[in-house]
């Protein structure tokens, strides 16, 4: 998703707060525009059929805009940040998360881009590789954090100009507790140090204060989805309205905009895909009616009532009560 589609997303919500004193309030309808391939494509000859609005008990959400048919390409996001964990970093792209053809470099090779455009569009890597990381990424890989990754990320294309300093205030946060945020001081110290102890401009790293890092990882805490490839052909998982699909192997994380609109349902109507990169797609599991609410799941669909709980209270901080959960499945 594009800054400035965020930056219009930012103003919109700002706007109706303020002339809205904290009512609930409905968003007017908003088309995001396909990619040349949908438009070019018979099937995929109008903009994506949703809008973003207000839920009565979820806050916001995305809604059917006419009727949706099952396995239905409905929209396509690209990741506004990104990252692959530390044991893949040198088998897939450092900016796309595509799966490298060649991969067999030492691990002290450098990071790789799988093509000239990835490269030059990963403005962010000329002030990353102005900094030492070395403490800051063995604390998170000691620790088995992946978060902070993301931070590092934004906080580099934020430098580099390519982002805005608030780009995530447009996310709904996840409620940390003191023992959180103490446990997150540790990891910001060695963060901030990595970019104090280089030649970049003290005017430029200003905003990299404790605040902005925990209320970042707080947003990318219940925002940033799991990338995992899909092990079928595109054309396959189009004509198919199957949950779940296989996959290869995790490449990475990622934080989407409009994709992080979408609620959660334990029996979801709608899934969030994968082919060969951080592209995501977001296609219908069943026939969806117009005005309905689209919704993914955001764990295993798999798992019993209670797991699925424990994992969403822990994880996302919500009690979830889906007809699903209601009915005791």
């Amino acid at each position: 998703m594009s800054q400035l589609l965020c930056k219009r997303w930012s103003r919109l919500v700002t706007s109706l707060r303020t002339a809205n004193c904290g009512k609930r309030v409905q968003l007017s309808a908003l088309t995001f525009s396909t990619s040349s391939a949908e438009r070019d494509s018979p099937s995929r000859s109008s903009p994506p059929p949703i809008r973003v609005g207000f839920t009565e008990s979820a806050g916001r959400g995305v809604f059917a805009t006419r009727a949706i048919g099952a396995g239905d390409l409905i929209h396509t996001a690209k990741p506004f940040l990104s990252h692959p964990p530390p044991s893949v970093i040198h088998t897939v792209c450092y900016f796309c998360l595509r799966k490298l053809r060649n991969s067999s470099q030492p691990e002290d090779a450098g990071v790789s881009f799988c093509s000239e455009e990835c490269k030059e569009r990963s403005k962010f890597y000329d002030v990353e590789m102005k900094a030492n990381w070395m403490a800051f990424d063995d604390y998170c890989r000691t620790h088995g954090l992946k978060y902070p990754f993301l931070v590092k990320r934004l906080a580099c294309m934020i430098i580099s100009g390519v982002a805005s300093v608030d780009s995530l205030d447009i996310l709904q946060p996840a409620s940390l507790t003191p023992e959180m945020i103490f446990e997150l001081e540790e990891g910001f110290a060695l963060f901030r140090n990595a970019f104090t102890k280089t030649l970049i401009a003290d005017e430029d790293i200003a905003f990299l204060s404790k605040q902005w890092y925990i209320s970042v990882l707080a947003r990318i805490r219940i925002n940033a989805f799991r990338v995992e490839l899909a092990g079928v052909l595109y054309e396959d998982l189009l004509s198919s309205a199957v949950a779940s699909v296989e996959a290869e192997a995790a490449v990475g994380n990622a934080v989407y905009i409009l994709p992080s609109f979408y609620n959660h349902d334990c029996d979801p109507n709608a899934h969030m895909i994968w082919i060969d990169n951080a592209d995501a797609k977001l296609k219908a599991l069943r026939n969806v009616e117009e005005g309905e609410e689209l919704r993914i799941c955001y764990i295993d669909a798999s798992l019993d009532r209670y797991a699925r709980q424990e994992l969403l209270l822990q994880g996302f901080g919500f009690q979830c009560i889906c007809n699903r959960c209601l009915q005791g499945d």
